[in-house]
């Protein structure tokens, strides 16, 4: 369920080659093992006359693997395939000593180099430049073991649609599963902190309790009756929530802890475009007009900001230093840009007030920060609530210099969102339906999308 829920939410989702780490057991075993094989195979190799026992072997495996990378409607590749590289052939002209196995090797390389993906065109070129037998059948599996992995790659995007139509039913089916199981997978008695989670959301939104925080989902601000919820705009507003979560100290709603690791990524990330876009909205504004203009400048100096904000992430991570350290490279870049540009250098006094904004970024209380938080947020639930139609919804003002950014998170956030409710939306109007008050003409079902295949193209 884990590989069809991640094929299902991560549209950027592939299939990678195993990498043993280098000290590791399995490697030197796997390095042992394959280099014991080769050096038979070099020692067959030398013998007078040679003995090649060990290579059509490998010939009758490239063939598997070549076959297996055909499509039904390949006839004449199969056809060519299964003639040069008959095997009862081979072994025969190796018993009468007429074996030419270079001759099959150029074979080889010319139908991977058909078969191949145009990103492996080079590795394929460069078999070519073997002339040692043995180096070039460890360099032919080699390149082979990378084409599995792109015709995996292929297999995955081209199922994804039909994988999606039974995802939903199937992760839905065994969510029912382990819930009837509780509370020995669940720590409780029924959907507790799924229950919380929309109840929290709900008050929230007619009490209006976070509006500077978090943007009213149900509406304008400040439009609090209760009857103008729906649970659609519950919900959103729920899922907005969720990054802001306190991992630590709360634990995640069930119907989400699947994708906890995802949200929590979300969260980082927004994190640190709303630190990103702060620093940037207080340099601008301290500058002369004319810098926040210059397309070359201001795509640099967030590239700066956002290499020193890397780490953030990590447990190590200082943000007052960092934004310390941010604040001198940018009075540096902004200093060097106004003299090219001809405008008035900055005095040691703006520099002195400049780096004094970016420092006071490092609290969460800090105005610009605050600002920047809530229309980063009003964007996503736009975005969230127009049901990801393109283009995207008008960037707040201020998120201009981040906006190729928030938009990416923007796509992600929306897709594992929409996702989770074609899943799991019968819980949810089950538990809202008792929570708030709603008229059943309206409906509740989620409505998103028209079908799956547009949560496909997010």
């Amino acid at each position: 369920m884990a590989l069809a829920h991640e094929i299902a939410v991560n549209g950027e989702f592939r299939i990678k080659p195993v990498e043993l780490p280098e000290d590791s057991l399995e490697k030197r075993v796997k390095d042992i093992v394959h280099k014991a094989f080769w050096d038979c195979l070099s020692t067959q190799l030398s013998e007078d006359p040679p003995t090649y026992d060990h290579a059509i072997k490998l010939v009758g495996e490239i063939k598997q693997t070549l076959l297996s990378f055909l499509l039904p409607g390949h006839t004449r590749l199969r056809n060519q395939i299964t003639e040069v590289l008959d095997l009862d052939l081979i072994k025969q002209e190796a018993e009468n000593g007429a074996l030419d196995i270079s001759k099959l090797a150029e074979f080889i390389i010319g139908m991977m180099g058909t078969l191949c993906a145009p990103a492996r065109d080079e590795e394929v070129k460069k078999l070519k430049d073997i002339k040692e037998i043995v180096p070039l059948f460890r360099a032919i599996f080699s390149v082979l073991d990378l084409m599995k992995v792109d015709m995996a790659n292929f297999a995955v995007t081209s199922i994804r649609p039909h994988l999606m139509q039974q995802s939903v039913e199937y992760e839905r089916k065994k969510f029912q599963e382990l819930l009837e199981k509780q509370p020995i997978v669940f720590f409780t008695d029924s959907l507790d902190f799924v229950t919380q989670w929309l109840e929290e959301a709900s008050d929230d939104l007619m009490n209006q309790k976070y509006k500077n925080s978090l943007p009213a989902a149900g509406g304008a601000a400040g439009s609090g009756d209760a009857t103008m919820l729906s649970p659609v705009a519950v919900q959103n507003y729920a899922y907005l929530k969720l990054l802001k979560w306190d991992h630590l100290q709360r634990p995640f709603p069930e119907t989400v802890l699947m994708d906890q690791s995802r949200f929590q990524e979300l969260q980082l990330q927004l994190e640190q475009l709303t630190i990103l876009g702060a620093v940037l909205l207080v340099t601008f504004n301290m500058a002369a007009p004319g810098i926040s203009s210059q397309a070359d400048f201001a795509e640099k100096l967030k590239m700066i900001v956002k290499i020193l904000l890397t780490d953030m992430h990590l447990p190590s991570f200082h943000l007052k230093d960092a934004l310390t350290t941010i604040g001198e490279k940018v009075c540096v870049e902004v200093s060097s840009c106004l003299s090219l540009c001809g405008f008035t250098p900055f005095t040691t006094d703006q520099e002195t007030v400049l780096k004094g904004q970016i420092q006071a970024v490092a609290s969460p209380e800090d105005p610009i920060r605050r600002i920047m938080d809530s229309r980063i947020l009003t964007f996503l639930e736009t975005y969230l609530a127009s049901g990801h139609q393109k283009p995207f919804p008008t960037v707040p003002g201020g998120l201009g210099p981040i906006q190729k950014e928030l938009e990416e998170v923007a796509i992600k956030f929306v897709r594992l969102v929409n996702y989770n409710k074609m899943v799991f939306s019968p819980y949810y109007d089950a538990i809202l339906s008792k929570l708030i008050p709603w008229r059943p003409t309206e409906g509740t079902q989620f409505k998103g999308f028209r079908s799956l295949k547009e949560l496909l193209w997010i």
